[in-house]
C-alpha cells in the first residue's frame, strides 16, 4: 500500500508529505486565524454555523489544491485521489452548513473509517493489519464524537451525520475512483 500511495523515493515521499501537510493543515489554519483577527469569525472553533462557510471553503480549496499538486507534480495519483475525496467531503460539509450544523470532526473520522474499511475490502493491507487500523479508526471516531458531545459543540444527530458523510464519501472514493488508478 505505501508504494501505491507514494510511488517515489523515500526523500521525495517525505517532501510530498511535508508539502501536503503545509497545504492542507498550516495554510488553512493560518487563513482561519487571519479571519479571526479580522473579526470575520469570532472563534477558530467555529461554533456558529453561519461562520463556517468561508473557513470550510478555504479547507476544501486547500485539499483540492493539494490533490492537484500531488497528482501533477509527483504523479502520486492514489494520494491525489484520497486528497480530492477529503476535499469533496469538506465541500459537502460546506453545502450542508448553509442549512444545518454537521460535525466536520465526525466527517473526518468517518473518512478514516471509510478508508480503512475500503482497504479491508480491497485487501490492500494484510487482513489482521487492516482490521487493526479499522478498529483504531472506529475507537478514535467514538472518542472524537464523545468529545464533541461533551463540549456541547454538536448534537448526536450532527455527529452521526458527519460520520455518515465522511464514511460514505471515503468508501465511494476508495471503491470507485481509486481502483481505476491502482488497477
Amino acid at each position: 500500500m505505501p508504494g501505491e500511495l507514494l510511488p517515489l523515493s523515500i526523500d521525495a515521499g517525505k517532501q510530498v508529505l511535508l508539502r501536503t501537510w503545509l497545504i492542507t493543515f498550516w495554510l488553512p489554519a493560518l487563513l482561519i486565524w487571519v479571519l479571526q483577527r479580522l473579526g470575520c469569525i469570532s472563534s477558530v472553533e467555529l461554533y456558529e454555523r453561519r461562520q463556517r462557510p468561508l473557513p470550510l471553503l478555504i479547507a476544501a480549496m486547500a485539499f483540492g489544491g493539494a490533490a492537484l499538486h500531488v497528482g501533477q507534480l509527483y504523479q502520486a495519483s492514489s494520494l491525489a485521489i484520497m486528497l480530492a475525496g477529503v476535499g469533496l467531503s469538506v465541500l459537502l460539509t460546506l453545502i450542508i452548513s448553509f442549512f444545518w450544523k454537521i460535525s466536520a470532526h465526525g466527517m473526518g473520522m468517518g473518512g478514516a473509517i471509510g478508508l480503512f474499511g475500503a482497504l479491508l475490502l480491497h485487501a490492500r493491507l494484510p487482513l489482521a493489519q487492516a482490521w487493526l487500523w479499522l478498529l483504531l479508526a472506529v475507537l478514535l471516531a467514538a472518542a472524537v464524537g464523545w468529545a464533541r458531545l461533551r463540549l456541547q459543540a454538536h448534537t448526536p444527530a450532527q455527529v452521526l451525520a458527519g460520520l455518515a458523510l465522511g464514511t460514505g464519501v471515503s468508501v465511494f472514493v476508495c471503491l470507485y475512483a481509486w481502483p481505476a488508478v491502482v488497477s
